[in-house]
């Protein structure tokens, strides 16, 4: 299976490009950045640290595309809606891990996605994607009754927040709690803000460091508290995650998929 990757000279695209070069069912064919980026034409394995594999990176999308089975997209908001548009036309499979979207660009990649096969994921982690359908059981389980408060923390270099990973344990949470999450999800909180709500999601983001990302899930009332946590160590365990959900992507037909179906969480498609 041939592999490209976009944001290739991110801390998460030289991870997936070292890891896919371990594995002997992968070859990588393509190296995409933006135009300008100061790694545009240097050998992608020696940007990743795994000496030079013969792939120059590139800033040319159509290019990438063509030679490759499936595209695997750590990169902006904008650039992603971008690269899932060309990977559809080209007929070509896709993985986005990016994450920051505009309603209007979620709309977009959805349009698009539909015509090709794309697996769409906050978070390519198999531990968070587990996390994803524990939250939901629990929050079902306990009702209205216990407080929901997500904190999410990441190193200092991320550009949105709250992060993905912690939007969709919201969106998860609400829908088990039959909950508007537009209404009641309540993004940090500063002076006089009165008692907390009862149907109140709270989400909470901290920078700072190199944090690779930690979110904790907790579940509060009178007299007890439960707490959902998950810590990843290093970007490998994206990395491999996108990998993993790259090979499963491949054989599957035309639709949208996230890692839930990967994991087999839910009803396949």
């Amino acid at each position: 299976m041939k592999i490209a990757v976009s944001g290739a000279a991110g801390r998460m695209g030289k991870r997936i490009l070292a890891l896919a070069h371990e594995r002997p069912d992968m070859e990588i064919s393509g190296a995409l950045e933006t135009s300008g980026h100061p790694a545009i034409g240097k050998d992608a394995g020696e940007v990743a640290g795994i000496g030079q594999i013969g792939v120059p990176i590139s800033d040319n999308i159509s290019e990438v595309v063509k030679n490759c089975d499936v595209l695997i997209d750590f990169s902006a908001a904008t650039a992603s809606v971008t690269h899932v548009e060309a990977t559809a036309a080209a007929g070509k499979a896709i993985v986005v891990g990016t994450t920051g979207f505009s309603e209007d660009q979620k709309r977009q990649i959805n349009r698009a996605a539909a015509s090709t096969r794309c697996l769409i994921a906050p978070n390519m982690s198999m531990g968070v994607n587990l996390l994803f359908s524990l939250v939901g059981k629990v929050a079902g389980a306990l009702g209205d009754e216990y407080d929901v408060e997500i904190v999410e923390a990441h190193h200092r270099m991320k550009k949105d927040a709250p992060s993905g990973t912690a939007l969709k344990l919201a969106e998860v949470i609400a829908k088990a709690l039959k909950r508007d999450l537009a209404s009641d999800a309540v993004y940090g909180r500063q002076g006089l803000v009165g008692e907390r709500k009862p149907r109140e999601i709270g989400v909470l983001a901290v920078r700072g460091g190199d944090i690779v990302g930690e979110h904790t899930v907790s579940f509060v009332t009178g007299g007890e508290r439960i707490e959902l946590v998950h810590r990843a160590h290093s970007r490998d365990a994206f990395a491999r995650g996108a990998l993993q959900g790259a090979s499963w992507l491949i054989s599957k037909p035309n639709g949208i998929y996230d890692m839930q179906d990967v994991l087999g969480l839910k009803a396949s498609k």
